[in-house]
């Protein structure tokens, strides 16, 4: 028998990152930042340029993933995960800014993962092809960034008990092998 899901706010990310072990299961709660392939792009030359972020990524979690229309009555449309591995050209320099924590699918690679266990962070997984019934773990969405983007723009999100698997954790251990 498999343990309850740990109950976590991302607030508590800096103190509980390096606790959590590949494969443990966790409802995670509180503010996330959507961001896919053209933001992490755009980030990453913010970056570069050393110009101003559109949101801070000291201690903050990303949620790789492009919500469709928000339907009538509802904080959001449709929002499962996209492939992770797209986004490991610029993740070791948003972790090396802060980030703490990333939500996908899928592997990561090796310097990914190393990047991770430096940052004391962690990569949790979400369940693919359910993006309606992930919605309903999203309370609310604000656009903060690049809205010429249209679904891949920045949203900020506020989760409540998202249920994800931690796939990368801070200590070496890999879901994926």
């Amino acid at each position: 028998m498999s343990a309850a899901p740990r109950k976590i706010n991302t607030q508590q990310l800096p103190t509980l990152a390096r606790e959590f072990r590949a494969g443990e299961s966790v409802l995670l709660s509180g503010t996330v930042y959507t961001a896919r392939d053209a933001a992490h792009k755009r980030i990453g030359a913010l970056l570069e340029s050393g110009q101003a972020l559109p949101f801070d990524l000291r201690d903050a979690v990303i949620y790789y993933a492009g919500p469709t229309p928000t339907p009538p009555g509802l904080a959001i449309g449709s929002s499962g995960p996209t492939t992770s591995s797209r986004m490991d050209p610029y993740t070791p320099a948003l972790l090396c800014a802060g980030l703490r924590g990333m939500v996908g699918k899928g592997p990561r690679g090796e310097a990914v993962r190393r990047a991770i266990a430096e940052a004391d962070a962690v990569y949790f997984c979400a369940l693919g092809g359910a993006g309606a019934l992930a919605a309903r773990c999203i309370a609310s969405c604000e656009e903060i960034a690049f809205p010429e983007l249209g679904c891949e723009s920045v949203k900020r999100l506020m989760f409540v008990d998202f249920p994800l698997i931690v796939g990368v954790d801070a200590v070496g251990g890999n879901l994926f092998g």
